[in-house]
């Protein structure tokens, strides 16, 4: 069986630890690095020495035959890269958020529609030995029918980016898009039996008076159907990274915790209980849970759907709900009112 072959776009502090998973994988293999940093190409080169490193996309692809295009930009870029990655005749696996409007994300989806191509979004959380343990004890009804949810993280501020692109408002967006962004995507996945989030009303403030833009903290509250909802809350004000999850159902609860010195830790501190009637029991996990982890699960599963033609983790669709709800909290924060969501 061929290896399922990986050109990688964007070698940064992120991209490396996806060009690790990708060698890490059995059956798939890293064929090219695309990367316009000169200093990050000569790191790439000198890691990975076998596989040949470019600085132009279009000269990539037409220099090498690869499979699927794995996208690790900043955020402003993710459109015009996946766009002519999928053109191309590639399948495409891009980071969180799949696009910064909605108009982007539907380019994305009609472009791999039209190709017939994958594309998968990198909200590696779904692959989680922990948060996706979440999500099974759930679907088979451990704790009944979910009814709240609480989302949260405690961590130190975030990195500045390559070029401190996730400091800039143009190329990231907005901060509800960098990581709240894969809370919305879990709490909708959590509620997916009960239907699609109706409504979000969310608050944020800054600790710099003259950047209220950057969100040190950040709350939000999604309305499901039936009265069901869930409470999505993140802090750049603390330190280390602590990240929970909270349910409670119509018969049991589950609490899931995350700890380590940074998100990329390779040795976390986690944990998941559940509460069945009056007794609470640890839920074992048997795979080490973490970002760095999940990434390695996101390209197996990633090479796994390209073989079989099967849906991946998190579709376009998906990655084009995640951030529908993240600009519509934008525009809650900023108008401090309800508003509406829905997929149009």
């Amino acid at each position: 069986m061929e290896p399922i072959r990986f050109a990688l776009v964007g070698c940064g502090a992120w991209g490396t630890h996806h060009a690790q998973a990708i060698e890490a994988v059995p059956d798939t293999r890293l064929v090219a690095i695309v990367e316009h940093n000169e200093d990050n190409r000569r790191r790439a080169q000198a890691a990975h020495p076998a596989v040949p490193v470019f600085a132009d996309l279009r000269e990539m692809l037409a220099a090498v035959e690869t499979d699927v295009v794995d996208v690790v930009l900043p955020s402003h870029l993710h459109h015009a890269v996946g766009i002519e990655a999928l053109r191309a005749g590639k399948h495409l696996l891009i980071e969180k958020p799949l696009a910064l409007d909605l108009r982007q994300c539907d380019d994305l989806v009609q472009a791999a529609r039209q190709g017939a191509k994958l594309l998968a979004v990198g909200h590696e959380f779904r692959l989680s030995s922990l948060w996706g343990r979440v999500r099974q004890l759930i679907t088979a009804g451990e704790i009944g029918e979910p009814l709240y949810a609480l989302i949260e993280l405690w961590r130190n501020p975030y990195r500045l980016g390559a070029g401190g692109w996730r400091y800039d408002l143009p190329r990231v967006g907005n901060w509800i898009l960098e990581e709240p962004i894969h809370f919305f995507d879990l709490a909708r996945w959590y509620f997916q039996d009960v239907g699609e989030p109706l409504s979000v009303y969310a608050q944020a403030n800054s600790r710099q008076p003259d950047h209220p833009e950057l969100q040190d903290n950040f709350s939000a509250m999604l309305r499901f159907p039936h009265g069901r909802y869930a409470v999505v809350v993140q802090t750049l004000a603390g330190w280390e990274h602590h990240q929970a999850v909270k349910i409670t159902g119509t018969q049991g609860a589950l609490w899931a915790a995350w700890s380590g010195a940074m998100d990329r830790t390779p040795h976390p501190q986690f944990s998941l209980k559940i509460l069945r009637g009056e007794r609470v029991e640890e839920v074992p996990i048997s795979k080490a849970s973490g970002e760095i982890f999940e990434l390695v699960n996101e390209i197996t599963a990633v090479a796994n759907c390209i073989r079989t033609g099967s849906a991946p983790p998190c579709s376009g669709s998906d990655g084009r709900w995640a951030v529908a709800m993240c600009l519509k909290a934008q525009a809650s924060v900023d108008t401090g009112k309800i508003v509406p969501l829905s997929p149009e």
